[in-house]
């Protein structure tokens, strides 16, 4: 492949809903460019992109990849995400390394949730965007309609390009806005043709809002366009490229991926109006002056990338995929790491090509290429030259809150288990592993029961270890709300010296959640001898750990020795402490036991329409509703306290009620009191798993 100076390359992100005709553009894009001889197919499973394995199987990009494609002495890199929602830290892990983007919508399903999901992430990224509408050959698909939604979801901005062309219901050719012209296609071959009457009317309704924007960019435009000047091509179309850039002015094109009709408009589109790196500005901070460094894909300047994702493959290896933010990156160039403090030679430059690597000498800045085998790097660390140590920011991870339980099916695997999901968790910074001691459980936190379900999958397939997952303890806790007063004689006789331990003892609320015990001692004359009392706090201790209700650790006892008897010679630490123990089982159960379920602090961000069915569904759930904030795109924030238990499955019942719009976020807030039905259900749970002889 050859070498692109910054200002010849474009870094496109696809983004859209699901089924919207990502992969199979990216598939047209690589066949019109010559880097395939014939296209492959989303449902064959052999598309350049999605070479993944699961993806194959389940016909669905379940990760980012990069095809490079070059177009008339351009490199347009075009990043191709996942459009379920479940692999969300995918999209915006491409989008953080992108300068503009295109949204894909299906002529046939229209304006969906994930058109809407994207336009929001190129706002948050204020990247520069057009809307290609695919599936045009199919009958019902209806351009004007998305016109007409995206027009009311985003205003003015949106405007047509080009138009369809359509004969007895065929898809047949397409009119040219700018150009005014119409063309029509002739096999491969597109030919110019007359604009079909029914398009006048719609032509010329494009043609001014166009002018609109065009005459807006500049006082003497405008002075032009109010005297009926016309504006030539070349003045438009430098214009709208200012337009486009600034975001002010959003294309529609069309085409159809699978007959490969206006995709090469939508290639000469990108290279015209996207704008190269040199037009975005990028800044670090250069960690040894502590100045805000200006990169801003300078190709002069010091070397300086950041890692945007990482690739952890079992057949294709491990490939940190950068963006050269300054300098120019060359063959064994020597970088510094500076969050993890390391230098490494990074040997060769590739650039991907979906799973292919493709050597190369050089990468400018503002390109995006691979660097294989950095032993320490991972995703978000950034590359720099010892001399000028930069520091990038991060991009923006959605945080996972779906949990499950995990168990190797196979106890000979834990270990191989272990290292494969750390290989993994490198590459998906949405999956998280998490250790939970206190329920002697390990939890896969993830972003829906889909990515979880591929991840088992994978953990099959590539690393051949197999888990199971469940739903999660939760982890409860024991008190008491009176006040018990209990005696224990711990005597054992056998041959020789027995064993002796009496103890009288007050159990009672201490009114602190937060400590476990407090143990205090009002013994008068002795009874119990000073050098016992460690052994009794020590029962104490050893008792806190597992209730006598349902075996949860116990919080809030203020436990008091006042009284016993001692024997000079049977009398032990251990008597004492087993004294100790069985009289705190039977002070605890007479103390009026109850158990205390954790609460969650949840906020969940909805469009307003569906307020009503979240709260609800949150009252279902045994939530209190504190309160409701509007915010800006039509939503309001719903803060709730919901019990921990009710949560499980939470995700994919927002999904349902809000058709995936829906979007949340908790934390724990406190222990609260479990209402007598619950308690009932754990203690005979726990009862259950003692008969069965279970350790958990």
């Amino acid at each position: 492949m050859n070498i692109y100076t910054t200002d010849k390359i474009r870094n496109v992100v696809l983004l859209g809903h699901g089924g919207s005709g990502k992969t199979s553009l990216v598939e047209a894009m690589a066949y019109l460019s010559g880097i395939t001889s014939r296209m492959g197919k989303v449902a064959d499973g052999n598309t350049v992109s999605d070479f993944g394995k699961e993806e194959q199987k389940r016909k669905f990009s379940i990760s980012t990849s990069v095809v490079p494609i070059e177009w008339e002495g351009v490199k347009i890199n075009i990043l191709d995400t996942p459009g379920f929602f479940d692999f969300v830290g995918e999209v915006e892990e491409a989008v953080s390394a992108a300068d503009a983007a295109v949204i894909v919508i299906s002529g046939k399903a229209g304006v969906e949730v994930g058109t809407q999901k994207a336009w929001e992430l190129c706002d948050r990224y204020k990247l520069p965007r057009m809307v290609f509408v695919t599936d045009m050959d199919i009958d019902n698909a209806s351009y004007r309609q998305i016109v007409e939604d995206m027009t009311n979801l985003y205003g003015k901005k949106i405007a047509p390009f080009h138009l369809p062309i359509r004969e007895n219901e065929k898809f047949v050719g397409y009119i040219n806005v700018i150009s005014e012209t119409g063309y029509r296609w002739q096999g491969k071959e597109v030919v110019e043709c007359d604009i079909p009457e029914y398009n006048k009317p719609n032509l010329q309704i494009c043609r001014d809002t166009l002018m609109e924007a065009v005459a807006e960019t500049s006082e003497e435009f405008m002075e032009r366009y109010f005297g009926g000047d016309t504006f030539s091509e070349a003045e438009i179309r430098a214009a709208l490229r200012t337009n486009i850039n600034d975001g002010s002015i959003v294309p529609m094109s069309m085409g159809s991926n699978i007959l490969g009709q206006g995709i090469y408009t939508l290639l000469d589109d990108i290279v015209k109006y996207l704008p190269s790196p040199e037009g975005r500005e990028i800044a670090g901070i250069n960690m040894k002056t502590k100045d805000i460094y200006q990169a801003n894909y300078d190709f002069a300047k010091a070397k300086s990338a950041f890692i945007f994702k990482t690739i952890v493959d079992p057949f294709i290896g491990k490939y940190s995929l950068i963006k050269v933010c300054s300098g120019v990156l060359k063959t064994d160039d020597t970088m510094l790491n500076y969050d993890k403090d390391i230098e490494e030679r990074i040997g060769k430059l590739y650039v991907l090509q979906g799973s292919k690597p493709i050597e190369v000498s050089e990468l400018h800045a503002g390109d995006i290429g691979a660097l294989a085998k950095l032993t320490g790097a991972r995703t978000g660390n950034t590359l720099s030259t010892k001399a000028t140590p930069i520091e990038f920011g991060k991009a923006e991870i959605s945080v996972p809150y779906t949990s499950k339980r995990y168990k190797a099916k196979n106890k000979a695997d834990i270990d191989k288990i272990s290292q494969s999901l750390t290989k993994m968790t490198h590459e998906d910074l949405t999956l998280k592993v998490v250790n939970d001691s206190e329920n002697h459980q390990s939890l896969l936190y993830g972003m829906g029961d889909q990515h979880l379900d591929v991840v088992v999958s994978r953990l099959l397939n590539e690393y051949k270890v197999e888990i199971e997952l469940s739903q999660p303890k939760v982890a409860f806790r024991e008190t008491i709300r009176k006040k018990s007063d209990v005696e224990y004689k711990y005597k054992k006789q056998t041959g020789g010296h027995g064993q002796y331990g009496h103890v009288k003892m007050k159990f009672e609320p201490l009114g602190d959640l937060e400590k476990q015990y407090e143990f205090a001692q009002e013994v008068v004359g002795g009874a119990v001898p000073k050098n016992y009392y460690p052994a009794v706090e020590k029962g104490l201790q050893e008792s806190v750990q597992k209730g006598p209700l349902a075996a949860y650790p116990v919080v809030g006892v203020k436990a008091i020795l006042y009284d016993g008897s001692y024997h000079p010679v049977d009398s032990s630490e251990m008597a004492f402490k087993m004294a100790t123990i069985q009289a705190f089982k039977k002070g605890f159960m007479d103390a009026g036991p109850i158990l205390l379920e954790p609460i969650a602090s949840l906020k969940v961000t909805v469009p307003d329409q569906y307020t009503g069915d979240v709260m609800g569904d949150l009252n279902k759930r045994r939530g209190r509703v504190l309160g409701m904030t509007p915010i800006a795109g039509g939503k309001q924030i719903v803060e709730a306290d919901v019990p921990m238990t009710e949560l499980y499955g939470y995700c994919t019942d927002l999904r349902s009620m809000t058709g995936g719009r829906g979007d949340y976020s908790f934390a724990f807030a406190r222990y609260e009191q479990a209402p007598s039905d619950i308690q009932e259900k754990e203690v005979a749970a726990r009862a259950a798993k003692v008969a069965e002889g279970s350790d958990e």
